[in-house]
C-alpha cells in the first residue's frame, strides 16, 4: 500500500479549515456536540447551532439538568432530531456514570446513548490525542479511491478501520492529524462526484487516477427524497410543538391542513414511539 500519510499531512498544514472544533481548547463536549450535529448535516449548518448549543448548556451537567424538550427545541431546524433526544440522554450518563467528564475509553463512550464505531473514536482521537482510526463518509471515499481503485467506496465495513489504521503513523498526534486530513481531503477535494484531482496531494499515488479514472459503479444507499416524505411531515409537526407556547398543542390543531392526513398521523404516531413527543389530556406535547 502506498505511503499516503506524508502528502496528507503536509497537504493539511496548508489547507485546513478553520474549524470550531479543531481550534486549540474546544474540550472533548465541544467535540461530543459537534459529531452528534454533524452527521448527515453540512459543517455551514452546524456551526451557529453548535455556538448557540454551547453558550447554553457548556457542559454535559448543564444539559443533564435542562429538560428533554429543551434540548429538541434548541436543535431547531438541524434535522433528525433525535439526535438531541441521544444527546440529551449521553450527557445524563456522563454526568451519572463519570463524574460530569466526557470519557477518554473508546468502549466507555461506546456505551453511551447514540455513539458509535465512528463518534467514540472521533472524540479519543480529536478531543483526546488518542491513537485510532477515525473513518467517516469522507474518509472511506479516499480510502476506495486512493488504495483500492475505485470511484466510490463499498458499503461500510470493518475492512475500511483495518485500511486506516494500516496507515497511521506511530505517533499520536500525527496519527491524529491524518485521521482530519483524510476527512477533510473527502470533504473538500475527493469529493463523491466532481473530485478535484488536480488539486489532490495523493494524485501521483492514488491508484484510481493511475487506473484511468474507471466507473466501478455506486453502492451508496440513496437519500430517500424529502418532499412529501415522512420526514417532512415529522418536521412540520416537531415544528410546531417548538414553536407553541408550553411546547404543547390540541392534538386537533396539529398542522390540520396537512395535504396527507393519514401521512400526519402517521408522523405523530413516530414521533411519538421516538421519544420525541408525548399525548396525553388531548395534547401533543414535546417530551417532559
Amino acid at each position: 500500500m502506498p505511503d499516503l500519510a506524508p502528502p496528507l499531512v503536509e497537504w493539511y498544514g496548508a489547507n485546513a479549515r478553520d474549524l470550531p472544533w479543531r481550534r486549540p481548547g474546544f474540550g472533548a463536549w465541544g467535540v461530543l456536540v459537534s459529531e452528534f450535529m454533524l452527521q448527515q448535516t453540512p459543517v455551514n449548518r452546524v456551526i451557529p447551532h453548535l455556538e448557540a448549543w454551547l453558550a447554553r448548556w457548556p457542559t454535559p451537567s448543564d444539559l443533564a439538568a435542562a429538560a428533554p424538550a429543551d434540548a429538541v427545541r434548541q436543535w431547531a431546524n438541524l434535522g433528525y432530531p433525535r439526535r438531541a433526544l441521544w444527546l440529551h440522554r449521553a450527557a445524563v450518563e456522563i454526568r451519572d456514570r463519570h463524574r460530569g467528564v466526557v470519557p477518554r475509553d473508546v468502549d466507555e463512550l461506546l456505551a453511551l446513548t447514540g455513539i458509535g464505531d465512528y463518534t467514540a473514536r472521533a472524540v479519543a482521537v480529536f478531543a483526546y490525542g488518542d491513537r485510532h482510526p477515525v473513518v467517516d463518509t469522507n474518509t472511506r471515499r479516499v480510502l476506495a479511491r486512493a488504495i483500492d481503485g475505485r470511484s466510490q467506496p463499498g458499503p461500510p465495513s470493518r475492512r475500511d478501520l483495518e485500511a486506516m489504521a494500516a496507515m497511521l503513523p506511530r505517533e499520536r498526534e500525527t496519527a491524529a492529524v491524518v485521521n482530519a486530513a483524510a476527512m477533510e481531503l473527502g470533504a473538500v477535494v475527493c469529493i463523491a462526484r466532481t473530485p478535484r484531482c488536480d488539486a489532490c496531494p495523493l494524485r501521483d499515488r492514488c491508484a484510481w487516477r493511475a487506473a484511468g479514472f474507471p466507473d466501478t459503479g455506486d453502492e451508496r444507499r440513496k437519500q430517500a427524497r424529502y418532499e412529501g416524505s415522512d420526514r417532512q411531515a415529522r418536521g412540520a409537526v416537531l415544528k410546531i410543538l417548538r414553536d407553541a407556547a408550553a411546547h404543547a398543542v390540541p392534538l386537533a390543531e396539529v398542522v390540520p391542513d396537512w395535504p396527507d392526513p393519514l401521512q400526519r398521523d402517521r408522523a405523530i404516531d413516530s414521533l411519538i414511539a421516538d421519544g420525541l413527543a408525548e399525548a396525553s389530556e388531548g395534547l401533543l406535547r414535546l417530551p417532559r
